[in-house]
């Protein structure tokens, strides 16, 4: 609930509960002090319906720039209280999530002022390129809490479903801002790192286990960006912080920014295309979970109805109008790029496990295969493919990367390249109970223990 408490001048007092008496809204008058002639009115709302209020208020005759104070009410009795959240306050269907005006604060909170929310992108990609070259998880992290981008991606879910056209016009200007400059905070700390010679300019960047796992879209970051949006939409929906989903928000967006921006430094288009699709996918489906969670917790949807309305063409309304179109473009050509990799890379796997149940190789042990991303040649003709396995004998197995190949590219239909890594360990079987015996830890204390228990007190056997 809230207090309003609002100054009614004399002229206005009439009007004014008249205005609240239509609305069936309880209220209070009393005299206002300090010499001016009028009154207060103090009248609680749901929290949701303090705008409707002002707003029926300011046009039964109520200046604008009145005194008005409102307030958090921790108990108050309104008969109808229930009656007036129904008829008054917009938000979810069944109460299962904040009212609408409670869900645009919270969205435009998250979202800090255009000059902080670039210096913190820019700050978070540098982070990130440091963390990916370095091979560690921990620094990825790191980029990943001081990331600005929960704010300015959730919006736009939140401006769709409670019609507010400007909102999703702001958050996908954000949004492209914000990843853009934060690509180029990115190839700028790339290029210096390997200017300077802090990092070698041969380095093969893909095989960097960190760049590596960001570098392809599978179904595990597909799960990450779903879970991420999902998570987000349900925080601002609710009570819960929104700053622990904006993590995971950051988590599907700032690596993938950063990789592209050090293939870029390296000239290697592949990771620039692979860490550019990925980026594109999480970006997609955070904004489509949001949307669709913020649909399901009862929310009207008014995406269709607010295009149909558009065609009295205004040019926020047309931008809107746009940025719906993009978006399903996106959506498109994204959705394309991720399957046919995820195609190539599940025939891939299928692939190296068929060779791999041979009776030949029975013996070898398949630790990872990590695949290149599939442009479907766009800028190459072939795709790398890389297989570890372990082994414990001394065959070499010389003809395992042909068979590989030879599988794979009948799989896939597209030339692949196969690397096979062998990562040699000894075994040592271990020994049975029966065969050493089973020794308990009293074993080791009973020496000391004989020299404390008197000589009486031992048992003797005959």
């Amino acid at each position: 609930m809230r207090l309003v408490q609002v100054f009614v001048p004399k002229d206005d007092r009439d009007a004014v509960r008249e205005a609240l008496s239509e609305m069936e809204v309880e209220f209070v008058f009393t005299d206002a002090n300090g010499g001016r002639e009028g009154s207060l009115a103090e009248i609680p709302v749901p929290s949701g319906a303090v705008g409707v209020v002002l707003d029926r208020l300011y046009e039964a005759g109520l200046d604008e720039d009145t005194y008005t104070v409102v307030t958090d009410v921790e108990e108050a009795t309104v008969p109808n209280a229930d009656e007036l959240e129904d008829r008054y306050v917009e938000g979810p269907k069944g109460k299962r999530g904040a009212p609408n005006v409670e869900i645009r604060a919270r969205a435009e909170d998250l979202t800090p002022d255009t000059a902080t929310y670039l210096a913190f992108a820019v700050a978070s990609a540098v982070v990130a390129v440091g963390g990916l070259l370095l091979d560690s998880a921990i620094v990825i992290v790191g980029a990943m809490v001081i990331a600005p981008f929960a704010g300015s991606t959730l919006s736009a879910s939140v401006g769709a479903v409670i019609s507010d056209h400007e909102m999703v016009v702001d958050s996908a200007t954000s949004q492209v801002t914000g990843l853009v400059v934060a690509y180029l905070g990115a190839v700028a700390m790339s290029v210096f790192l390997q200017r300077s010679g802090f990092v070698p300019s041969t380095l093969d960047v893909a095989t960097i286990g960190q760049v590596g796992a960001f570098v392809t879209p599978n179904l595990l970051t597909f799960a990450i960006a779903v879970s991420a949006g999902f998570a987000g939409a349900l925080a601002i929906a609710t009570d819960l912080p929104v700053s622990i989903a904006g993590v995971a928000v950051a988590a599907a967006i700032v690596p993938a920014a950063a990789v592209a921006g050090i293939g870029t430094a390296w000239g290697q288009p592949l990771v620039v295309a692979g860490g550019t699709v990925l980026l594109l996918m999480n970006i997609v489906f955070i904004n489509l979970t949001a949307y669709l969670t913020l649909v399901a917790l009862g929310y009207r949807s008014s995406v269709i109805p607010a295009v149909r309305e558009s065609a009295d063409v205004s040019l926020r309304s047309g931008a809107y109008a746009v940025i719906v179109l993009l978006f399903v473009v996106v959506v498109a050509v994204t959705a394309l790029g991720t399957y046919q990799h995820l195609v190539f890379e599940q025939e891939a796997n299928d692939g190296v496990q068929t060779v791999l149940d041979g009776e030949e190789y029975s013996e070898l042990e398949l630790a990872g295969v990590a695949t290149e991303y599939n442009d479907a040649g766009a800028f190459s003709d072939e795709v790398s493919v890389t297989v570890t396995v372990g082994r414990s004998g001394d065959s070499e197995h010389e003809r395992l990367a042909t068979d590989l190949q030879a599988e794979i590219d009948n799989r896939t239909a597209r030339s692949v390249r196969v690397d096979v890594r062998f990562v040699d360990y000894q075994r040592a079987p271990a020994t049975g109970d029966g065969e050493r015996g089973v020794r308990w830890p009293f074993d080791e204390w009973r020496p000391s223990l004989d020299e404390w228990i008197p000589t009486s007190a031992r048992t003797s056997v005959a």
